[in-house]
């Protein structure tokens, strides 16, 4: 078959889009476009296949294979050489289609006589709607351009299919954006809601795929490039840029002038696409492409790409960012990721929010911790689903966001909440109730914060006082240094609210997953275990410096408690303790009030620093056990990995025997030692830890109520004599039996 050329190519889209405006169905219009196809083409068979759900293809319209196959037959993802094409989003052009590797023969198509097979997905930015298919009986490979005219086809058809051209009976052919999804990711933060959908970056709509005028459309690209490289220009000769800002506008010039780039969407437009569907085609290509590249940080350039895409998109088509929609007044945030300053800004006006991406230690989930806004992180697909103004059921604890549910779904979601709000008035009758066991045992409960909107919470929660101050969260919403000044001022506001409670000032704790804007990132194998925390503190004493003489001058002569983060060894105590303590030298001699006591600790997230010399559990006045690092040291489970961190239960019997190793070390030199991270608001591990010894927990303030609702009817020293038998036994987690022990607790 003779290549097609540019025109024939133009004149086929035209009658697909000419099909558009015919009366029909949505069946009627697909048998018609296959048709259209094989005839351009010159194959014996067109076949187009849709997704019925996330794993299912469904052969939905043929011409040239068996009627009777049409909605009967049926691939899963990576399935067949249909199912590869799918789940790679990479073209499969073959001669020989049943010696292709993973062919799959469907005796009810009657495709046993086709040999040659070329299949292109049918995609739109990210999202996989299905796979077009042309095949041939005599034997040979499609050429180039063939290949090339049926992606642009493909690339039409997820158009019409995103208008709602193909609608009709059975789920393939469901109106998108119409139907219930789940979508199922972590927790980033724990909680229930339901409202709206609010997209932080709404959707651009292409409403003309096909173009009648190429060179029209050809002038329209290259001004919105030209002005796109204008706008990026500009940003890049801001004075205010630092080095990492301008590391990433450098990233999206390269995109912006490439003229590989805009040669490639040329091409596009002379096939018979408009320019936005042009752009369009080349980010849905490029997506594929670097999707597959095995290098993390090319991966990581798609997010580059796609904005710079989406900002040409908005030139092209005059969308900015304000559609002119309005925010609903019960709104859920739906965003790829979202920064902690961005996410700050929408403020506790959010009901709840949904990322495509994100992680449990993620700057966005601090912020939400801190707002107490429920949080599903790593909901993939997403973005590509919702719409502003859909409804949206959040379930932060079991990581589940539902998409339009239906009404069954909902009334029980309703119910979840009705009992949740029920719960909370029954523990804030408990707030100025002491955390005193049934034998008698006095629990601390503190709670954890970093962000001027945690501090209300410290009056009405019922937390003795602040266990955990995250100091990095005012460097981290910023995009420069703050002043030594600022944060006096900050520190400063913190003690006043707490109203003469102790309040423990984690110094700064960056690096892992906790990167400054400003800061040029380190290539690092393992950032978990690498430069962060204090090791960056004590290799630029500058900022550990700086921090310790503006909370010595908020203090203003109160008592003062400082901690430093991710300690492994005595000796990096022994250097940042010097810091601090000179530093008290220096205000005193400028004659600046200095604390009235001064109490410097660590965090143990290492399990080296548990084995530390007795003169390092001497010399820190106290030790905090940071239990989401320290625990993933012990078990080699990355916490930022969904696929391991949940493996490990913190009632593994050898982790609570760790953590009584802790217990025994601190009492033998009176060292207060207290625990926070997740587990210390998790009310049966929390209770656990107190049973072992810990008497000083630190959680987010919604935890102290059901915490402290269950140290009040439970016997501590009748649980650890449960946890010590059981641990005597040999079992690997102690959790059956503590369930077991706690069934039997009164309930009041």
């Amino acid at each position: 078959m003779p290549d097609r050329s540019d025109n024939d190519s133009r004149k086929l889209l035209k009658r697909l889009r000419d099909s558009l405006a015919e009366p029909g169905q949505g069946q009627e219009r697909l048998d018609y476009v296959t048709t259209l196809i094989a005839d351009s083409m010159g194959t014996e068979v067109c076949s187009i296949y849709l997704f019925r759900d996330a794993e299912t293809l469904e052969l939905c319209a043929t011409e040239g294979l068996r009627a009777e196959a049409v909605h009967n037959t049926r691939l899963r993802l990576g399935e067949g050489l249909v199912g590869r094409v799918a789940r790679t989003a990479v073209p499969i052009n073959t001669a020989d289609a049943p010696a292709e590797k993973g062919f799959r023969f469907m005796a009810e198509t009657g495709e046993e006589c086709f040999s040659s097979f070329l299949g292109v997905p049918i995609q739109r930015v990210g999202e996989k709607l299905g796979v077009l298919v042309v095949q041939s009986k005599a034997s040979r490979e499609f050429s180039e351009d063939e290949v090339y005219a049926l992606e642009v086809v493909a690339m039409v058809l997820a158009e019409m299919t995103e208008l709602g051209a193909f609608i009709g009976d059975g789920a393939a052919l469901g109106a998108l954006h119409k139907q219930q999804v789940m979508f199922r990711g972590g927790t980033g933060q724990e909680g229930s809601a339901e409202g709206k959908v609010w997209l932080h970056e709404p959707r651009v709509v292409v409403a003309n795929p096909v173009a009648d005028d190429p060179e029209v459309e050809t002038l329209r690209i290259r001004d919105a490039v030209g002005k796109l490289r204008v706008s990026v220009d500009d940003l890049l000769a801001a004075q205010s840029l630092d080095k990492e800002q301008k590391q990433v506008l450098e990233a999206y010039r390269m995109f912006a002038h490439s003229r590989g780039w805009l040669r490639r969407m040329e091409e596009d437009i002379q096939a018979g696409l408009s320019a936005e569907a042009a752009v369009e085609k080349e980010q849905s290509t490029t997506r594929a492409r670097l999707s597959q590249v095995p290098d993390a940080y090319l991966r990581e350039r798609l997010n580059d790409l796609d904005d710079l895409a989406n900002r040409l998109l908005r030139i092209l088509t005059g969308q900015g960012q304000d559609t002119g929609a309005e925010m609903p007044d019960d709104p859920v945030l739906v965003a790829r990721n979202i920064g902690p300053a961005e996410l700050l800004e929408y403020g506790r006006k959010l009901r709840g929010v949904v990322l495509a991406e994100g992680s449990v230690g993620s700057h966005a989930a601090i912020v939400a911790r801190a707002l107490t806004i429920p949080l599903v992180i790593n909901a993939k697909g997403i973005i590509n689903e919702a719409l502003n103004g859909d409804h949206i059921l959040v379930d932060g604890d079991q990581g589940i966001a539902h998409l339009r549910p239906e009404a069954s779904v909902a009334t029980g979601f309703r119910d979840k909440i009705a009992m949740q709000t029920q719960a909370q008035q029954r523990y804030a009758g408990l707030r100025d109730k002491p955390a005193i066991s049934r034998d008698g045992q006095r629990i601390c409960l503190q709670m954890n914060a970093g962000l001027m909107a945690d501090l209300p919470s410290l009056e009405g929660s019922g937390a003795e006082g602040v266990g955990l101050f995250r100091t990095e969260l005012q460097f981290l919403i910023r995009n420069k240094m703050p002043k030594r000044d600022e944060l006096a001022k900050l520190y400063a506001y913190v003690m006043d609210a707490a109203h003469g409670r102790s309040v423990s000032f984690r110094t700064l704790d960056i690096g892992s997953d906790k990167v400054l804007p400003y800061m040029t990132p380190q290539d690092e194998p393992n950032p978990a275990m690498g430069w962060r925390a204090i090791r960056v503190g004590l290799d630029k004493p500058g900022v550990l410096r700086m921090q310790a003489q503006a909370l010595i001058r908020a203090a203003r002569g109160r008592p003062l408690s400082i901690m430093f983060p991710f300690i492994a060894e005595h000796a990096e105590f022994i250097s940042a303790r010097a810091h601090v303590l000179r530093q008290v030298e220096r205000e005193a001699a400028l004659g600046r009030p200095t604390p009235e006591t001064l109490e410097i600790g660590a965090m143990l997230e290492t399990p080296s620093l548990a084995f530390a010399p007795q003169a390092f559990f001497e010399m820190a006045d106290f030790i905090s056990i940071g239990g989401n690092d320290l625990k993933q040291f012990f078990f080699a489970a990355d916490r930022e990995n969904e696929r391991v961190r949940r493996r490990y239960d913190t009632l593994n019997a050898s982790f609570l025997g760790f953590i009584g190793q802790i217990v025994s070390r601190c009492a033998q030199t009176s060292t207060r030692l207290s625990f926070c991270g997740e587990d210390a608001g998790r009310p049966v591990e929390a209770i656990c830890l107190a049973a072992m010894g810990l008497h000083s927990l630190s959680m987010r303030p919604a935890s102290i109520g059901p915490v402290k609702s269950l140290i009040l009817r439970t016997d501590l020293a009748a649980l650890r004599k449960v946890i010590d038998a059981e641990c005597a036994k040999g079992v690997e987690s102690v959790r059956p039996a503590v369930m077991d022990f706690l069934a039997k607790q009164p309930n009041s």
